[in-house]
C-alpha cells in the first residue's frame, strides 16, 4: 500500500503517503492509489482532508528510478499515465467542498511541491525545504506547480524557483506565501490534526463556496466576480448552514454545522 486512506465517521479523512523509504516518491502505483483515495473522499462526502507523508520527507517528487528503468520508447506513455492519475487526484481533491490540509516535513520537491501548494492550508515543519527541481533534470513542471506557484508567490518569484531550482527553507517559504505557517517538527502532526479537526466542525458548504470564489478571483474581472459573490452569499444565508450559523451567533452558542448544507 502506497497511500493509506482513513475516512472517519465524523467526516475527517486522513490520506498518508507511505513510501517513506523512498522519500514518498510518486511512481505509477502511488499516483493511482492517490486518485483512488481522492475518489473515496468524494464518495464519502467528507468534511476535511488531511494529507501527510510518512518518514523523513513529505514527498520528493516523481520516482526517477522507475522512470529511468523504462526503455525510451515507453517513457512518454508512462509519464502520461503517472500525471494523468496524479492530476486526476488533484482535480478531485480541489473540487471537494472539504478543505485540504497538508502537513509537510523534510525535503519537498517536484510533485511534492505541487501537493503542498495546492492545499488550502499547508503547515511546514521547521526542517522542511522546497525545491522545484524539474528543470534541473531537464523536465517541465507537473502537479499543477506552474499554475499554483505563480498564484502563491507571484510570477517573477515562481520563475526564479522554477528556473534556478534553488532550495527554499521553511522560514522563507512562509514569508513568500508558499506555506501557511511553520511549526516545530515535533508539533507538526498535532497541529495539523488540530487544524483539520477545526475545519471538520466548520460549515463545509460555505468552505466549498469560498474555495471556488478564491480560485476564480484571479481569472475574473471585478464586476462578474461581485455578481458571483452576491449569488453565493444569498444562497448561504437562505441555507440550513447559514441559518444555523446566524442562530448560533445571536444565541451566543457554538454552531453545529454537522449535517447542514446549502440545499433548502
Amino acid at each position: 500500500m502506497r497511500v493509506s486512506t482513513d475516512i472517519q465517521d465524523n467526516g475527517l479523512a486522513r490520506l498518508t503517503l507511505r513510501r517513506g523509504e523512498a522519500g514518498n516518491a510518486i511512481d505509477l502505483a502511488m499516483a493511482r492509489e492517490l486518485l483512488d483515495a481522492a475518489r473515496a473522499c468524494a464518495r464519502a462526502d467528507v468534511r476535511a482532508v488531511l494529507l501527510t507523508g510518512e518518514g523523513r520527507s513529505f514527498c520528493v517528487g516523481g520516482d526517477l528510478r522507475e522512470f529511468s528503468a523504462l526503455p525510451a520508447e515507453e517513457l512518454e506513455s508512462h509519464l502520461t499515465a503517472v500525471t494523468g492519475a496524479l492530476h486526476g487526484a488533484l482535480r478531485v481533491l480541489t473540487a471537494l467542498d472539504a478543505p485540504l490540509v497538508a502537513a509537510v516535513q523534510g525535503p519537498v520537491a517536484g510533485a511534492g511541491l505541487g501537493l503542498a501548494a495546492v492545499a488550502d492550508i499547508t503547515l511546514a515543519a521547521g526542517n522542511a525545504t522546497f525545491t522545484a527541481a524539474y528543470t534541473g533534470i531537464g523536465y517541465s513542471p507537473d502537479a499543477g506547480v506552474s499554475w499554483s506557484l505563480p498564484r502563491l508567490v507571484g510570477p517573477k518569484r515562481a520563475l526564479d524557483l522554477l528556473l534556478t531550482n534553488r532550495r527554499v527553507p521553511a522560514a522563507e517559504a512562509e514569508v513568500i506565501g508558499l506555506v501557511t505557517r511553520v511549526v516545530d517538527a515535533d508539533r507538526l502532526t498535532a497541529e495539523a490534526e488540530r487544524t483539520a479537526e477545526a475545519l471538520r466542525r466548520g460549515p463545509t458548504a460555505a468552505f466549498g463556496a469560498t474555495r471556488r470564489l478564491v480560485a476564480a478571483g484571479p481569472l475574473t474581472e471585478l464586476g462578474p466576480h461581485l455578481d458571483s459573490e452576491a449569488r453565493a452569499i444569498a444562497a448561504a444565508a437562505a441555507s440550513p448552514t447559514g441559518r444555523e450559523g446566524v442562530a448560533a451567533f445571536l444565541g451566543k452558542r457554538a454552531p453545529d454545522f454537522a449535517g447542514t448544507s446549502y440545499e433548502p
